[in-house]
């Protein structure tokens, strides 16, 4: 590591969260510094550009208060860092990984560049053994994969933060592993009394004793919540790779994420591609999601939950198309749901988990799950279909069997997809079979003649 440097006297411009000033000393793209100003406090910052003549400075607090005569610059001689250690667990940090809990700092064992390290793609392991989040929509039909990244599509004012909380005290291993199952939460841009609401759902639960909780504010700087993720993600690697625990780590809001990393480019002059967002944004989210997994030789593993809410209900919008190019599936959840008091509202069709296969059947849950998601599938796709024909011709237009498929997509959706509390993977099998008993037998093709003997006829008894 290099020696610090200091640059005094050649500010020459401040423009919100940026810094400009002349180039005298020989530093590095995302060295880290320290900016203090006449009160001499010191604000976190990273070069975020240079040039033979010019560099930029992102301030991570704000710059209120910095005069350019009386501004100095301490350069640190090496990228942002992450100083981590065994008790990292149960505490509270702000969007840079600083304590806010009240407690002792952390006692460090490792300091780990908030970047992360690439990753040998030989060395990454095929995800693998299914996390039981007590969902019935995702457990059943849209299975957790350990190792998978798998988003959630929400909007504005639907209930994401509930359901972020939800996952948080509900996922867990099943097996042998289920000790060493730990959470990564990151709040990024949420306002205040969010943030509260998360904080008071972890400790009354209990779940903060093996949860690392992140709290990136809506007022805080916009180059903070750039960082927010990957200090999040360097405290999960750390965990997984270091402490063999296995890590679920929700981020939420990644929308708010994207239109930080919007802002920051426009500041920068930067050419913007859709919807004003940089050209670039595909690979930065790619450096996210990217860091979930398994490697081979490490005894843990990462698991990634990203939570963005799409404008305007958009799907084709470019943070969740983007996304979705990136992830493996996807959890959408619907308004119309919403609008009817059904919680939690998750749109089953367009939702999907392609590592499902992965993780299920045989060994995994229950031989009988996929066939069972399977059915569930095609008789609620069938629902839907009859439903939109009721509108046209009347239920009295209808068939016996549609008339059958119309009751089974209602109580599919009140009894299966709604839900007041926790399910285990057995309850929510029992009231899929359950539902599947009020169809004709001949209906069920994706079911075999063992299948319906053991499970569907003795709903008929």
């Amino acid at each position: 590591m290099k020696a610090d440097l200091y640059a005094a006297g050649n500010a020459t411009r401040i423009d919100g969260p940026l810094l400009f000033l002349q180039r005298s000393l020989d530093v590095g793209l995302n060295e880290a510094v320290e900016v203090s100003g006449a009160d001499g406090r010191p604000r976190l910052g990273r070069v975020a550009a240079l040039d033979d003549d010019f560099m930029t400075i992102e301030v991570l607090e704000t710059t209120q208060g910095l005069a350019l005569s009386e501004t100095r610059v301490r350069f640190r001689g090496a990228p942002l860092h992450f100083s981590l250690g065994p008790d990292l667990l149960g505490r509270v940090y702000d969007g840079v990984g600083r304590v806010i809990d009240g407690g002792p700092p952390i006692a460090a064992e490792q300091h780990l560049r908030i970047e992360g390290l690439a990753l040998n793609p030989a060395r990454r392991a095929s995800p693998a053994d299914f996390i039981e989040t007590g969902i019935s929509s995702i457990d059943i039909m849209d299975s957790l994969v350990r190792g998978q990244k798998l988003p959630i599509f929400s909007g504005g004012g639907l209930p994401h933060d509930s359901l972020a909380i939800q996952l948080a005290r509900q996922a867990r291993l099943r097996g042998d592993d289920a000790g060493r199952f730990s959470i990564v939460f990151a709040g990024i841009g949420i306002p205040h009394d969010t943030a509260e609401q998360f904080r008071t759902a972890m400790e009354r639960s209990g779940v903060l004793g093996h949860t690392a909780l992140f709290l990136n504010l809506a007022s805080d700087s916009s180059v903070q919540r750039l960082l927010t993720p990957r200090f999040a993600l360097t405290a999960a690697e750390y965990l997984a790779y270091e402490r063999g625990h296995h890590v679920l780590v929700i981020l939420t809001d990644l929308t708010n994420y994207c239109e930080a990393l919007r802002e920051v480019s426009a500041s920068h002059g930067e050419i913007p591609s859709r919807k004003g967002y940089p050209g670039y944004m595909y690979s930065d989210l790619a450096t996210l999601y990217e860091r979930a997994g398994i490697i081979e030789g490490r005894g843990g593993s990462l698991t990634q939950i990203p939570i963005l809410s799409m404008p305007s209900d958009d799907i084709s919008h470019p943070i969740p198309d983007l996304t979705g190019y990136i992830t493996e599936g996807q959890i959408v959840l619907d308004r119309n749901l919403h609008r009817r008091g059904l919680y939690p509202p998750v749109k089953v069709l367009p939702s999907l988990s392609r590592l499902m296969k992965d993780g299920t059947g045989r060994g995994f849950t229950h031989e009988d799950h996929p066939d069972l998601a399977n059915q569930l599938y095609a008789a609620y796709a069938r629902a839907v279909q009859v439903r939109v024909l009721a509108n046209v011709v009347g239920e009295d237009g209808l068939t016996e069997t549609d008339r059958y498929y119309l009751r089974f997509g209602e109580q599919f959706e009140r009894e299966f997809v709604a839900q007041a509390a926790r399910r285990s993977l057995e309850a929510s099998m029992e009231i899929g079979w359950r539902l599947l008993a009020a169809l004709p037998a001949a209906e069920l093709h994706r079911l075999n003649d063992a299948q319906i003997a053991k499970y569907i006829e003795p709903h008929h008894a």
